[in-house]
């Protein structure tokens, strides 16, 4: 049994530069806007993933090790690989990776995504049954309805960027997780920005623990208070449930950044604008919307790297793959793959409601397998229910540019901080 291909070192440092080095620039764990303003400009995902195709090209698409001093890394090119990888996690492909453990330590040490054997387990467990994540509605629905109702009541027609609609975004977010008494609590989430920030740079940075004290120490009353109709009704209010509550949050984020692009999707294609109103109008749940949420995390993937790592020594078609070795999925050279799917680089709900997503081992949005975002279908309700309540009485314009439009390829690098729009009446 053989080693695994290995690149070259210019062809490592192509890939440290050129893939990696932009999705640890923007921000892997908080989001960097002047860096993603820059990215956007340089459409650094178009290069990411004309790298990869260049490199599975020349040595095929099995894993591809990188020559990384220390450290046994490798990069996944095939999508059957990357349905086999998340498929057959936590073992023999622990999401618990040494990368994201050094970086998530930072804010939630105790949470499931750097928790492995019954630890994982029992997190797992008690996260799923409290976000309901087997159900496609979560039984808090009527009351995240009227939650999204009368925060985004407020926003009217009139111009609309992300520093206007982010505070509505976290208003709605906080009420959604620990009830209306945390409404207007912006110095919790606010404090969480900056252990995140400084999670972005994973171990380089020492541990902020006077702040993630202080963090901890705000957590904790208000999980104490959380009433029945908000996600943390019911939970201890100890470290363990508040260091998991601390990744809701996070997620939340990613989720009101990929809202604010689907909406602007919708903005500048006409026939999935009224396909959407359609199913508005005949009262369904909203599964066309969702669809758009879905393909908008698609087209600008918010974890564009999903890593694990072995916890053994494997036969990978005839190559030895060491246990220890950390996996690269690049999220965007699968969903962006133009040489496979002719839908790539356009805007596509249709994809996931025809089956043709699901044909795909390689799409996925929330990542998938044992692994997959306990929160998926809690996130797309919550954003296709605030998509309903922008576009039921109204029209957008996109006034920033890149446009994204129907008639030509869409921008692989989408910067929400810099979109703005225009709601018409």
């Amino acid at each position: 049994m053989s080693g695994l291909p290995t690149a070259s070192v210019p062809e490592t440092v192509k890939v440290l530069t050129g893939v990696i080095g932009p999705v640890l620039a923007g921000g892997v764990i908080k989001r960097r806007p002047r860096v993603m303003t820059l990215l956007e400009k340089m459409q650094a995902d178009a290069s990411a993933v004309r790298t990869l195709q260049k490199l599975r090209a020349r040595h095929g698409d099995g894993l591809l090790r990188l020559a990384v001093p220390g450290r046994s890394f490798a990069v996944v090119l095939s999508p059957d690989d990357v349905g086999r990888v998340l498929a057959e996690s936590p073992e023999p492909f622990t999401p618990a990776n040494l990368e994201k453990r050094k970086a998530l330590a930072q804010f939630q040490p105790h949470g499931v995504l750097i928790s492995a054997g019954p630890d994982r387990d029992r997190r797992r467990e008690w996260t799923e049954r409290a976000l309901e994540t087997s159900r496609p509605t979560h039984h808090l629905a009527p009351s995240v309805r009227a939650k999204v109702a009368d925060e985004f009541a407020a926003l009217g027609p009139g111009q609309l960027d992300w520093d206007t609609f982010a505070p509505v975004w976290w208003r709605m977010v906080r009420r959604v997780v620990f009830g209306d008494h945390a409404r207007d609590d912006q110095a919790t989430t606010d404090l969480l920005e900056r252990l995140r920030l400084a999670a972005n740079w994973s171990s380089l940075m020492p541990r902020r623990g006077r702040l993630r004290a202080e963090f901890l120490g705000r957590v904790r009353p208000l999980l104490a208070r959380a009433p029945d109709d908000s996600l943390a009704g019911g939970l201890a209010a100890d470290d363990e449930v508040a260091s998991q509550i601390g990744h809701w949050l996070f997620a939340f984020d990613a989720a009101g950044m990929v809202t604010f692009r689907t909406l602007a999707l919708l903005a500048t294609h006409p026939a999935q604008r009224q396909q959407a109103r359609q199913d508005l109008a005949s009262g369904t749940d909203l599964g066309y919307l969702r669809a758009c949420v879905l393909d908008t995390v698609r087209l600008w993937p918010t974890t564009p790297a999903i890593l694990r790592d072995t916890t053994k020594e494997l036969d990978w078609h005839g190559h030895r793959v060491p246990a220890g070795t950390g996996l690269l999925v690049f999220t965007p050279l699968f969903h962006r793959d133009d040489s496979r799917l002719p839908y790539a680089h356009s805007f596509a709900p249709e994809i996931w409601l025809d089956g043709r997503a699901q044909e795909e081992p390689s799409l996925v949005p929330f990542s998938a397998g044992p692994g997959e975002c306990p929160a998926k279908n809690l996130v797309l309700f919550t954003g296709s229910t605030v998509l309903a309540a922008l576009i039921g009485d109204r029209d957008y314009t996109v006034d920033s540019s890149p446009k994204p439009g129907p008639g030509r390829p869409l921008p692989a690098t989408f910067d929400n901080f810099s979109l703005r729009l225009t709601g018409h009446p």
